[in-house]
């Protein structure tokens, strides 16, 4: 026998009798479990033949869980693209700015289930007097509280500091929990916000929102060309 050989059989029979004097051991290491090779009559290996059989089914349950969670998010994506064509439309029915600009607030508000709509637009629009819009005729300067975000033309979302908050809801800004934020090119900024804290979360995408925001800035420059 080879020192190599011999070295072997040592390490098998230490192994052997540590899994003796420790039955639990594989309860720390549940991946090796699933890598060992069982033989064909069970006998007393039965136990670990369980055991493998149900850390297959707990995989399982696990794959099924996030199948499940992945057809939500589509369905979910679904419905969101659904209501962006809607948007859409009704901003292309629109025979004037005006009514363009009220479907926009209209649609927000009520297909996509937010508590409070917002448009803060820079300079004149030429647009009538609203309870959800604000002008602000020095431009962008008027709003230091956004500068950063401004600067990245990039939306948004998630909780906002109560600074910025009653900038854009006013008296309504106790009641904002979680808001989405969009700037609209050099025009402005459209906030959407929700009294439910996980409504517009940091980690969501923000695909809807630029979809969003480019379909109120086609209905904004259609109204400065008098369309």
């Amino acid at each position: 026998m080879t020192d190599s050989a011999l070295d072997d059989t040592l390490q098998a029979q230490d192994v052997a009798a540590y899994l003796r004097r420790h039955p639990g051991f594989l309860n720390d290491f549940p991946e090796l479990a699933a890598q060992l090779t069982l033989p064909r009559e069970q006998g007393p290996v039965a136990s670990l033949a369980v055991y493998q059989l149900q850390q297959l089914r707990e995989k399982n349950a696990e794959l099924e869980r996030r199948l499940a969670e992945l057809v939500s998010i589509a369905a979910e994506n679904e419905q969101l693209m659904q209501r962006v064509h809607d948007l859409n439309v009704a901003v292309l029915r629109a025979n004037t700015p005006a009514v363009a600009a009220r479907s926009v607030i209209a649609k927000l508000s009520e297909d996509f289930k937010t508590d409070q709509v917002r448009l803060l637009l820079f300079g004149d629009a030429s647009l009538p007097p609203a309870d959800w819009l604000t002008q602000f005729p020095g431009g962008r300067a008027e709003l230091p509280e956004f500068a950063d975000f401004l600067a990245h033309h990039e939306p948004i979302a998630g909780r906002l500091s109560a600074e910025r908050l009653y900038r854009l809801f006013g008296d309504h800004a106790p009641s904002i929990q979680s808001t989405a934020l969009m700037p609209l090119g050099e025009l402005g900024i459209l906030a959407i916000g929700s009294g439910d804290p996980d409504h517009f979360q940091p980690g969501m995408g923000t695909l809807f929102l630029k979809m969003i925001a480019a379909t109120v800035t086609a209905a904004l420059l259609r109204s400065q060309d008098g369309a």
